[in-house]
């Protein structure tokens, strides 16, 4: 087939769903947004709009309009997302090289997934507060901070190191504590959980963990993690999203899977 032009476009794929789901009121990238369609493959279909090269993808409106696409359809029924930037030279190719030679992992997957979309909590420690918290119930901690204030900057530089290090670890272990309490709270109402290991966190990041929920228990996920976040309120700021696509239980289908790109 021909490169494609303005009159015969690529193929923007967002993701891969079950057949009888309706993108029909959906739009997705570019500007003006582009209307989402499916390309089908007996019981799967990719979701798609047409593609008119004007410029580079990854503008801020292209990421959300990705997102929004992958996100209302996972509140309706199944979705596996791909990787945002995917466009695949025609509907032919998303047919044949994406959807008939993965119709089986596809199936299995939505199967899987079906009746369930991710919800993500994030939590980011307060720092005046957190840093209060420590000097309150350190002694030691709160005696050489004062010690190094008393001494002069160049005196004082490798006790500012040492405290700085005592503080590091002190609120290290308070993010390990409060990761699992988030994971003791919300764990039972999930039917997995991909949580990032306390000891990786950067900066004042608190707990962030991604959890699979089945739709039945979304509304009791939602009011424990309404708990959990007015427990921690005082030291940290804590944002649930959702109901998401699965992006952190679905990467593996759709990385083997994944189209050969125009």
């Amino acid at each position: 087939m021909n490169s494609p032009t303005p009159t015969n476009p690529a193929c923007y794929v967002y993701g891969i769903v079950t057949a009888d789901a309706d993108p029909s009121t959906l739009e997705g990238i570019g500007e003006p947004p582009a209307r989402v369609t499916l390309v089908r493959h007996r019981g799967i279909a990719a979701l798609v709009s047409d593609l008119v090269v004007n410029g580079p993808l990854g503008t801020a409106a292209d990421l959300r309009g990705h997102a929004r696409v992958l996100d209302t359809l996972a509140a309706r029924g199944a979705v596996l997302p791909l990787r945002f930037g995917a466009v695949v030279r025609d509907v032919e190719a998303v047919a044949d090289e994406l959807l008939a030679s993965h119709e089986e992992e596809f199936l299995n997957a939505l199967e899987e997934l079906r009746d369930t979309a991710q919800f993500t909590l994030r939590a980011a420690y307060r720092q005046e507060r957190i840093l209060r918290d420590v000097l309150a119930d350190r002694e030691d901690i709160a005696r050489l901070r004062e010690d190094v204030a008393a001494l002069p900057e160049e005196a004082a530089y490798y006790e500012r190191v040492r405290l700085g290090e005592m503080i590091a670890r002190e609120i290290a272990t308070r993010r390990e504590a409060d990761t699992a309490l988030a994971l003791e709270r919300l764990e039972p109402l999930a039917v997995t959980v991909s949580a990032a290991p306390a000891s990786e966190a950067v900066g004042d990041q608190a707990v962030s963990a991604s959890f699979l929920v089945a739709k039945a228990d979304w509304e009791a996920f939602e009011a424990a993690a309404e708990d959990l976040a007015r427990d921690l309120a005082h030291r940290a700021t804590v944002r649930l999203l959702g109901p998401l696509a699965p992006y952190d239980f679905a990467g593996d289908v759709v990385a083997e899977a994944r189209p050969a790109e125009r």
